[in-house]
């Protein structure tokens, strides 16, 4: 509870309240007054304050702390602001709604007579820049990171479209690695032991065989008719592959692809490893693969080649998300795939996975105190709080009770944060059919048929348009946050036009990898730098010496006049230059990355200057993009989330043509002499 001790004090706090404001409504009532604020937040979208945090001295104790003038009460809240409506809200100059929006109110401020127009008087840039560093101060008296700071930090929020979060009616979420995190070593690793097991008991060579997390990262593609494992720069262009266990070279991975693209769209060959799920899979494939290789399965099990062997690997034992609509279309699949999935499809039927962790789920899940909090700002803010998720009733209940109620406060229940639940949606079929909807209508899980769904209800199935209709909301009104850049992301965006946010864990230990290898990356482009100036030289040399030999003059007149000894151990020279420099260059690209996956580097990244496939995605489909959910705790409901400046190739050279030579050589650019 924060408590000031006069209205003076409480109205020149922000700056919205012009000190003659303040002083007028101080004299309208009793020196002593106290106002008591339990949640002291106020949203101007801009608003700032002026007085320290030292200043406030609170008097709560006071007997007089009860004797509240209603005349002033009457424009701290609803009768000061005004909040645009969805009948009467606008589009601002980046395209975004104003629905959402707080108005300040210019009646309460002429009744005390103010002119609300000139209460910050003089040129808004100088307005604006002592009002920002002031609200930079009270930041940190208050002990608040902001937005700015947050986004600097491994757990900011990263903008890739324009998102005014005031205008977003709705928020949904999907559940796993979204609202709940497991421990991927005992989650997938113990997805991965039942996989071993279920293979060991077809016959597969297994012995011997661990589960290595570092093997795999998100953003990888399986190449499943050379058993390859690749990363792919955001063009589809392989830069890195892996066949089994062992990494290729730059030359093999040449020669094995060439130009050729990763097309993501021809599902029998190329598997995307979009979500944290894909890891005990990925991990048993590439080992299998070494197996394949050695001859060491056994011709019993039938002519396997590596296409086949996947099927029969990814029958996706770590998915305990699985419906019945999965039986069927795994028995309409080739007898290769049926001889080993047979087996990893009973762990699905008896729910191994799934019970263990529900009866264990301190050993899986990693709680995260800040979430349900992030949840509850944003309910009471406003936001309809949708839960749409794979999972079964059972399995979602016992993991949002284990991971939400003890963090809620006044003994409110993970269902209290939601304003509908929807278990066992099938996306990504949610988002683009409609399916029969059903009610949950019990604890142990029993359901009826129903046509509508309401608010507060607990379903089943179902379809977004449904729920679309039933909240009343459509399109950009609707945010919806999950891990998987498919099933949750590019479905929703793509066929209903919701805002998106995807939820990437890996982002803290990328973030740290790279401030970590600052020095490094650092030092390497100064040696490419370098390597650049020397090879213009070398090339101009090597330019003037055809020309030479020719019979023709030289690009300028004091290269025409140089003597051939000068010129050729000049070239001597700068090659052997260029020659060490790609010595030390080469390990350098080669370990760049390595303080996050010594063979793969970074997520997002396919080699020191291009975007990773993966990276291409996100940017492609989620508006914006965070390592957990919780990091919305930090930023308010009501954050306006603005995208950087999306450069060229040709932008770094203007500019700095333009710092360098100044905007006379601009004009003239296209004489190079000048420059």
């Amino acid at each position: 509870m924060y408590c000031y001790s006069s209205v003076e004090t409480t109205m020149s706090k922000f700056s919205v309240y012009p000190k003659s404001l303040a002083a007028s409504m101080a004299t309208t009532t009793t020196n002593s007054f106290t106002n008591c604020f339990r949640n002291p937040v106020v949203n101007m979208d801009s608003v700032t304050t002026r007085l320290p945090i030292t200043s406030i001295k609170c008097r709560c104790s006071d007997s007089s702390s009860s004797s509240v003038d209603a005349a002033a009460a009457k424009y701290v809240g609803d009768d000061l602001f005004s909040v645009t409506s969805s009948s009467k809200y606008d589009v601002d100059y980046l395209g975004e709604s104003t629905k959402g929006d707080l108005n300040l109110k210019l009646d309460p401020l002429e009744t005390f007579g103010v002119d609300g127009q000139a209460t910050l008087d003089g040129p808004i840039e100088e307005v604006a820049r002592v009002e920002a560093q002031e609200a930079e101060i009270l930041l940190t008296d208050l002990g608040i990171l902001s937005p700015s700071s947050a986004r600097n930090s491994p757990r900011g929020i990263f903008c890739s479209r324009t998102l005014n979060l005031r205008s977003i009616s709705a928020i949904g979420y999907d559940m796993d690695y979204t609202l709940i995190h497991y421990n991927v070593m005992a989650w997938e690793g113990r997805a991965y032991d039942y996989c071993m097991e279920n293979l060991r008991n077809m016959g597969f060579p297994v012995d011997g065989l661990s589960f290595d997390p570092d093997l795999v990262i998100r953003g990888l593609v399986i190449d499943k008719e050379n058993g390859n494992l690749v990363k792919a720069d955001r063009f589809g262009y392989v830069k890195r592959a892996m066949h089994g266990t062992t990494m290729l070279s730059t030359r093999a991975v040449s020669e094995m692809y060439g130009r050729e693209l990763v097309d993501l769209r021809k599902e029998s060959r190329w598997e995307f490893l979009n979500t944290l799920f894909s890891v005990s899979e990925a991990v048993a494939y590439m080992q299998m693969v070494d197996r394949l290789d050695e001859g060491a399965i056994g011709a019993e099990l039938g002519p396997l080649d590596y296409k086949g062997l996947y099927k029969a690997i990814s029958c996706r034992v770590f998915d305990v998300r699985v419906t019945v609509v999965l039986v069927i279309s795994f028995l309409t699949l080739d007898m290769d795939f049926q001889a080993v999935g047979k087996a990893l499809f009973r762990a699905h039927v008896e729910g191994q996975l799934k019970s263990e962790i529900m009866s264990k789920p301190e050993l899986f899940v990693e709680p995260d105190p800040e979430l349900p909090l992030a949840l509850l700002d944003q309910k009471e803010a406003g936001k309809r709080l949708l839960l749409i998720t794979n999972s079964d009733y059972h399995y979602t209940d016992k993991m949002m009770q284990h991971s939400f109620n003890r963090f809620l406060p006044n003994d409110m229940g993970w269902r209290d944060l939601f304003d509908m639940v929807i278990v066992s949606a099938r996306k990504p079929e949610f988002f683009q059919t409609s399916h029969p909807l059903y009610e949950v209508v019990t604890g142990e899980g029993l359901m009826r048929p129903c046509f509508k769904a309401v608010t507060g209800g607990l379903y089943s199935g179902g379809s977004a348009q449904m729920v679309e209709n039933s909240l009343n909301i459509h399109g950009d009104e609707i945010l919806y946050v999950g891990d998987h850049i498919y099933t949750d992301v590019s479905q929703s965006k793509v066929h209903l036009r919701w805002r998106t946010a995807l939820i990437c864990r890996e982002l803290e230990d990328e973030y740290k990898a790279l401030i970590s290898s600052r020095g490094h990356r650092a030092r390497l482009i100064e040696l490419i730098n370098q390597k650049e100036v020397v090879g213009d030289l070398f090339n101009q040399l090597r330019l003037a010496l055809q020309r030479r030999t020719k019979g023709r003059p030289a690009q300028t007149l004091a290269a025409t006049n140089m003597e051939d000894q000068e010129l050729t151990e000049s070239m001597q020279k700068l090659l052997i230059v260029m020659q060490r420099l790609d010595e030390e260059i080469a390990p350098m690209l080669e370990a760049d990355g390595d303080l996050f996956n010594k063979r793969w580097g970074f997520i997002s990244r396919a080699g020191m200057w291009d975007k990773s496939h993966l990276m291409r995605q996100i940017e492609k489909y989620a508006d914006i993009y965070t390592s957990r959910v919780s990091n919305f705790l930090h930023y308010t409901p009501f954050m306006y989330f603005r995208s950087q400046e999306q450069t060229l190739a040709h932008d770094s050279y203007s500019y700095y043509c333009s710092e360098v030579y100044g905007s006379a050589a601009i004009d003239s650019q296209c004489n190079y002499s000048t420059l």
